[in-house]
């Protein structure tokens, strides 16, 4: 990671701590809106979160799309609710008409506006509280210029989903391949929670005492955790990759090992906490639901498994 981007995360890291601690979640998940307005603002302004993939000329800071994924890792570490995937992806999908949008462009750049991409329109993130929405269709994008939108009851309380309708559109050209793009960043999103979700285990087996030792010191618990260490680090690798190479393969690779690493953290995080790991107060069984919720966000394991099948052996059924 280079010296600006390990900057750029350290930035994010220290709002996160200071603004989105376990009580300002659970706050935010509450509001009307389903994210702290206020630290939605200050990562607009202080990081400029909303304007990372936009280029210089269009009053954007003309970062990569690793750049954006550092931002959302760190906003999964924390189970932050935000606006950003949403956005980042409709200012993706308008950058890739042949005459960009530069005033909508300029007003999601800072955060003024919010956007959506829609892959699945019954499952659409930042649906409720969308301005500009783009859709992904039959290797074409369009922009609804008027739509509906009602919100859908999901697992993760953490990210609010809507079933958007769209009533007037306009095309923007072809897709360049967006829903590997959000694939990939959705993956960043996952090893930031993997992560958080493994660190947690950790302290707690450091502080649970049973038999009068803690029940980190146990040989057979080390080993659950050195290997879930080691899944974590293997995944974020993936990861990685796929954000310096965004190709279709290293996308899928990148969703499935996220995907997989994420579930397989927070069930033994859930198991190696017991009974304290469902309860409303602590944060695992949050960290639970964002696994199951994301998993199924986009392509499942099994639809990625067969994708990339595909293309190791052609012709497979």
């Amino acid at each position: 990671m280079s010296e600006e981007r390990e900057l750029l995360r350290e930035t994010v890291a220290a709002l996160v701590t200071k603004h989105a601690n376990p009580a300002a979640v659970r706050a935010a998940i509450e509001s009307d809106r389903g994210y702290d307005e206020s630290l939605w603002k200050l990562l607009c302004e202080q990081v400029g979160a909303a304007a990372l993939v936009i280029p210089e000329e269009l009053g954007g800071a003309g970062g990569e799309l690793a750049d954006a994924a550092t931002v959302l890792q760190e906003l999964g570490r924390g189970l932050v609710p935000s606006p950003l995937l949403g956005t980042t992806l409709a200012e993706l999908a308008l950058l890739s008409a042949d005459e960009p949008d530069a005033e909508t462009l300029e007003a999601l750049a800072s955060g003024e506006s919010i956007g959506a991409l829609v892959l699945d329109p019954d499952h659409v993130v930042n649906g409720d509280i969308a301005d500009v929405v783009v859709a992904a269709s039959g290797g074409k994008l369009s922009r609804w210029t008027r739509f509906s939108a009602e919100p859908v009851v999901t697992m993760d309380p953490t990210r609010r989903l809507a079933k958007v309708q769209a009533e007037e559109s306009a095309d923007l050209g072809a897709d360049p391949g967006i829903a590997d793009t959000a694939a990939i960043l959705l993956a960043a999103e996952q090893i930031g929670a993997a992560e958080r979700c493994l660190e947690l285990t950790v302290e707690y087996t450091k502080s649970r005492v049973q038999f009068g030792r803690p029940i980190g010191s146990f040989q057979a618990l080390k080993h659950r955790m050195a290997d879930l260490y080691v899944k974590v680090a293997a995944a974020k690798a993936v990861v990685d990759e796929a954000c310096n190479d965004p190709t279709p393969t290293n996308a899928a690779t990148a969703r499935l090992a996220a995907s997989e690493t994420l579930s397989t953290v927070t069930a033994e995080g859930i198991q190696l906490h017991g009974g304290i790991a469902i309860t409303w107060e602590h944060d695992m069984h949050l960290y639970f639901k964002r696994a199951h919720g994301s998993t199924h966000l986009l392509e499942t394991p099994r639809e990625l498994l067969r994708r990339l099948e595909a293309e190791v052996l052609p012709g497979a059924p």
